[in-house]
């Protein structure tokens, strides 16, 4: 098996069977690929979805049940655990792929076998381009990207959203969103899966490190373009009272504390520190 899709999917199945139908559209049918959907606090409705309305649209389609919600980063884990191919592209379910862009991003990834993990262009449903490669997070960043993107807060998070880069062009960043992502068996047998302590956020920050402190580049492949629906679940409209009111909130301060007690709160979080320069760099 060539490349395994690995969709995450928790309680939306409309959004589940849009990515899937983008699938079906974009995905040759002489492309070696097996479809593997994990679908975290499970449901009937997404069974269904996937083992009735989808089990001939795919040659192969695996339908992957966990219980409770077990959080993005041990989704993604089972995916992997339980898919065959070499390569794996993780996907959020909100994602629609464009015809030609898995194989493209593919292909890029198979000739440059410096890179460790590639991200294509997300964009926004309008057609806009979607901030998808960053520098790395520092406590302050963190701080200015859920009080919004005010006008004395460009100066922290301009920097971070690589703004000086163009995305027009590949780049190397610090890292890329998981909303999508693509590595592969070779990688991961290396750097290992993605950690676990980190329930939902920063797993996909702290995956990209380890890709850097293992030899390996994060790449960014604007040739490969996805839409992506962007919800921002974590940051509500009550500030710091969303603590006590929204669950994925805590989540985000749980596993802030966690990503920073393993790196540091002081320490430059820059790939520059591991093997890289810090700023994205344009092939």
């Amino acid at each position: 098996m060539m490349l395994s899709v690995i969709i995450l999917s928790y309680r939306n199945p409309a959004l589940l069977r849009l990515c899937l139908k983008s699938l079906v559209a974009a995905l040759p049918k002489d492309f070696n690929y097996e479809i593997v959907v994990v679908d975290n606090a499970t449901r009937s409705e997404t069974r269904n979805v996937v083992c009735d309305e989808f089990k001939e649209a795919f040659r192969s389609i695996k339908f992957v049940p966990i219980k409770k919600n077990s959080g993005y980063t041990r989704g993604i884990n089972e995916g992997i655990s339980a898919a065959q191919g070499e390569y794996f592209l993780a996907l959020n379910q909100d994602i629609v792929v464009l015809k030609g862009a898995v194989e493209k991003l593919l292909l890029y990834f198979k000739d440059h076998l410096e890179i460790g993990l590639i991200g294509p262009e997300l964009l926004n449903f309008n057609g806009t381009h979607q901030d998808s490669y960053f520098r790395f997070y520092t406590p302050v960043t963190i701080f200015y990207r859920r009080i919004g993107y005010l006008p004395f807060a460009r100066r922290i998070l301009d920097p971070f959203l690589l703004r000086e880069t163009d995305p027009s062009k590949v780049q190397k960043p610090d890292w890329v969103s998981g909303a999508a992502f693509m590595t592969s068996r070779e990688a991961i047998k290396k750097v290992g899966l993605l950690d676990e302590k980190l329930f939902h956020y920063f797993s996909d920050v702290d995956w990209a490190r380890r890709f850097w402190e293992n030899g390996y580049q994060v790449v960014y492949y604007p040739e490969a373009k996805f839409y992506h629906y962007l919800g921002r679940s974590s940051k509500g409209k009550l500030l710091i009272f969303d603590i006590f009111f929204n669950q994925t909130t805590r989540w985000h301060i749980k596993d802030f504390w966690r990503y920073f007690r393993k790196y540091g709160f002081l320490t430059r979080h820059s790939a520059r520190n591991i093997s890289q320069p810090s700023h994205a760099t344009t092939y």
